[in-house]
């Protein structure tokens, strides 16, 4: 069972020897203990935001078809270049978190309609500087010309980061599969859980511990609690960022 926020908060409290809150007065505290909350909050949005791509923020698992593809898919149009990377957002605090803009996949599986053979291949990311030099001109003037219309073999992203383009513009339907980050959600109600396993709710305590010290000026304890929160910090990206093994590899492989 997921650590909730109420259990958080009491038990910081209870480290400081403060009086501890129920469910039936933890939305109405005040003082201190509102204090505690806000400590909360603010270490546990400290750690999701340290990495934007930990993997209990990911979208959703990895794609259906193949877990290589990526977690989210948007189905192009033909004639169209540019697209919402999430469709549901409405604003730029809604968006994803994080896009991984090196890994787009461009494939005719799964759309309706395609047999064998398909199109799968790899998007080659091309910077909007890069795109606006040297191929904005002609590829708009492709907009109005069918027969101009291809398989894409780029990516771009918006200077607003919240559209992606393909270059050509696309001459049928496909899936543009990528991997995709959630924004994470602050802590409110007293029943809401933590996104990361419950063995990490330590790493949490030592940052809420550094931000609660702060307040009281209490720099030596301070100093203490933040060493403890690098630490965990460090294991939490060892143990979900860098899992594999260290090898060497020599790129004349490939060529």
């Amino acid at each position: 069972m997921a650590t909730t926020y109420l259990q958080l908060t009491n038990e910081l409290l209870r480290e400081l020897n403060e009086v501890v809150l129920t469910s039936s007065n933890f939305s109405a505290a005040i003082g201190i203990q509102a204090h505690a909350k806000d400590c909360i909050n603010r270490a546990y949005n400290d750690i999701v935001m340290a990495e934007p791509q930990w993997g209990f923020l990911a979208t959703g698992e990895s794609g259906a078809t193949d877990p290589f593809y990526g977690n989210v898919y948007v189905e192009t149009v033909a004639g169209t270049r540019w697209y919402e990377l999430k469709s549901s957002s409405s604003s730029v605090t809604t968006d994803y978190g994080a896009i991984d803009w090196d890994n787009f996949y461009l494939t005719t599986i799964g759309v309706s309609g395609e047999s064998a053979p398909y199109t799968s291949q790899n998007l080659k990311f091309i910077n909007s500087s890069d795109w606006v030099r040297y191929r904005r001109e002609a590829e708009n003037a492709d907009d109005s010309d069918s027969q101009s219309y291809g398989e894409p073999t780029h990516v771009i992203r918006s200077p607003d980061t919240r559209k992606f383009g393909i270059s050509p513009i696309p001459d049928k339907v496909y899936r543009v599969w990528f991997f995709a980050w959630d924004l994470p959600t602050a802590l409110d109600a007293h029943g809401d859980t933590i996104v990361f396993p419950d063995v990490y709710a330590s790493v949490l305590m030592a940052r809420a511990r550094y931000h609660f010290h702060q307040f009281k000026d209490s720099p030596q304890q301070a100093a203490f609690a933040l060493q403890d929160y690098k630490e965990g910090l460090k294991k939490m990206r060892s143990n979900f960022l860098n899992p594999e093994p260290n090898y060497i590899t020599d790129d004349r492989l490939y060529f």
